[in-house]
C-alpha cells in the first residue's frame, strides 16, 4: 500500500510516517521545505505525482499575527485536504484527515462527534473547515473520508514549548515551569495511540464515508495534576508559578473526550495511560 502523509515533517505525522514504514508501507511524505501546501496548484501537482492509496491529511500550520499568515493558515489548515483529494488518482482508497479538538465549542461535559462545532480560536475554525471540506470532496469523488478528531496530543518530540515537554524540562534542569491558573484540564492522548486510530481508520473499509470520530482518553487532566505525574516519574520536584501563563484562547476547566464511537466503529481505545506516556518521552 502506499500512503502520502501530508505534514510527514510535524509531530504526528513523523510518528506516522515511522510506523507506517515499520509495517511495510510505501511511505510518501510532504514537508513545508518541498512542498508549499499554500497553492493551490503546486498542491495538487504534488498529490498527482505521489498517486497514493491511501492520504493521510496531517498538515498543518498556527500562524496569525498578521493577514499574510491568516491567509497561509487558512490555505494550509481549511483547503490543502481538499485540493489533495481533487488531485490523486482513481487508485485512492481513502482519506484520513486528523482534526483537532479545537473544532468543538466550550461544553461542560465529555464531547462527542454530535457536539456543536463552535471553535473558540482561529486555528479551530480553519480546522473545522479543513474537516468538512475534505469529506465533501472525498464524498463528491466517491472516496472514503474519516476525520479523527484528536484531542491533547502528547508524546515524545513534541514541540519544545508544550506543557509536557517543557515540565520535563523543568524537572531535568530546576528552571521554573510558569504554569496557567489552576483548574485548566485536557484530555492527553499519547501520540502512539492517535498513529494506531489513524491507521485503523485507513484500512477499515466498511467504516462509513465522512465518519467523524473522536480519538482521546475519555480521561481528563488538570495542569497541575500533569505536572504532579512528571514528578512521580522523574522522581524530581518542579518549580512551578501558578497563575504565570496566560494560556491558551481554548483553555478550560473541562475539555474531555467521549471516545465510544471509536471503539465501536474502529475497535480503538487508548491503550497508553499518562504515566506510562510520560515515562516514553
Amino acid at each position: 500500500m502506499k500512503a502520502l502523509v501530508t505534514g510527514a515533517g510535524g509531530f504526528v505525522g513523523a510518528h506516522l510516517c515511522a510506523r507506517l514504514a515499520a509495517d511495510g508501507w510505501d511511505v510518501v511524505g510532504t514537508v513545508r521545505a518541498e512542498t508549499d501546501l499554500a497553492d493551490a496548484v503546486a498542491t495538487a501537482e504534488m498529490a498527482r505525482r505521489a498517486d497514493p492509496d491511501v492520504v493521510f491529511d496531517l498538515a498543518a500550520t498556527r500562524a496569525q499575527s498578521t493577514a499574510a499568515e491568516r491567509a497561509a493558515t487558512m490555505a494550509v489548515n481549511a483547503c490543502s485536504g481538499a485540493w489533495v483529494v481533487d488531485a490523486v488518482g482513481d487508485r485512492c482508497r481513502a482519506v484520513v484527515r486528523l482534526g483537532s479538538s479545537t473544532e468543538y465549542g466550550q461544553t461542560d461535559g465529555p464531547m462527542a462527534e454530535t457536539t456543536p462545532l463552535r471553535p473558540r480560536g482561529f486555528f479551530g475554525a480553519t480546522k473545522a473547515a479543513g474537516s468538512m471540506l475534505v469529506s465533501a470532496t472525498a464524498a463528491a469523488r466517491g472516496m472514503r473520508a474519516a476525520v479523527l478528531r484528536a484531542f491533547q496530543v502528547y508524546g515524545p518530540d513534541d514541540h519544545p514549548h508544550r506543557l509536557v515537554p517543557t515540565a520535563l524540562r523543568a524537572a531535568r534542569t530546576g528552571e521554573v515551569l510558569l504554569m496557567t491558573a489552576a483548574g485548566m484540564r485536557r484530555d492527553w492522548i499519547h501520540v502512539g495511540d492517535v498513529v494506531e486510530a489513524c491507521v485503523r481508520a485507513a484500512l477499515a473499509d466498511d467504516l462509513p464515508r465522512g465518519q467523524v470520530l473522536n480519538i482521546g482518553t475519555g480521561r481528563q487532566t488538570a495542569n497541575e495534576e500533569l505536572v504532579a505525574a512528571v514528578e512521580r516519574v522523574t522522581g524530581r520536584p518542579v518549580r512551578v508559578a501558578v497563575g504565570a501563563h496566560s494560556g491558551c484562547p481554548w483553555d478550560t476547566g473541562s475539555w474531555l473526550c467521549d471516545p465510544t464511537l471509536a471503539a465501536d466503529l474502529l475497535g480503538w481505545e487508548a491503550k497508553i495511560d499518562l504515566e506510562e506516556g510520560l515515562r516514553r518521552c
